[in-house]
């Protein structure tokens, strides 16, 4: 039997197993099990794959939900952009939306405080990866994700996308700030604002 010639006997299935191929094999089972078992024990103590909620939300519905929590809490603006800086309360849902190239609006937390991080898309797949800590999340448009995070040090991190995205990809960056309680985080560009600020691309 060669790969280029038919195998002598048609029944080639029930020939008995070559020593070889059977060690072959018990390899490649007991590699696919520990895989498999490596998936579950990853995402509880590998501290990147959150849980998480999904649900289906049109692009409307949600970039209305992340306009309301603008208004409410925006703190100042930031970049030639003046995307809003919110800082909502601690404990509360907090909105982001990936769109082409832009991740809108910026976010200020609290340290030690749990928050429900929503994530859409407006147009294309994205990725919500935030550096430097290991964590990437998937962004689907249509989709509504929602994970449970708790920031644990304070600081300035850099929220990217890890997915590409069209010729813009490289520009789609932001910042996420983790305060102390009480503080709030430097580089208050448009600090006067006191919230009034409405950023109209935040009502596609």
């Amino acid at each position: 039997m060669s790969s280029i010639l038919p195998p002598s006997s048609r029944v080639w299935w029930n020939q008995p197993l070559d020593r070889v191929e059977g060690t072959w094999i018990a390899i490649a089972l007991v590699w696919c099990l520990a895989m498999f078992f490596m998936m579950p024990y990853w995402h509880i103590f590998g501290k990147q794959n959150l849980s998480n909620e999904a649900y289906r939300i049109t692009a409307e519905a949600y970039s209305r939900k992340t306009q309301e929590m603008v208004d409410k809490f925006t703190v100042r603006t930031e970049t030639d952009q003046q995307i809003p800086v919110v800082r909502p309360p601690a404990g509360s849902d907090v909105y982001m939306i990936a769109r082409l190239w832009q991740w809108w609006p910026m976010l200020e937390l609290e340290k030690g405080q749990s928050y429900r991080l929503h994530l859409s898309s407006m147009d294309y797949m994205h990725s919500f990866s935030l550096q430097p800590e290991n964590l990437n999340i998937q962004v689907v448009p249509g989709y509504e994700g929602v994970y449970t995070i708790t920031p644990t040090r304070a600081g300035k991190y850099s929220v990217v996308c890890n997915e590409f995205c069209g010729i813009g990809h490289h520009m789609m960056v932001s910042n996420l700030y983790v305060v102390e309680k009480g503080q709030g985080s430097s580089g208050d560009d448009g600090a006067g604002d006191n919230g009034k600020h409405k950023d109209e691309r935040g009502e596609k």
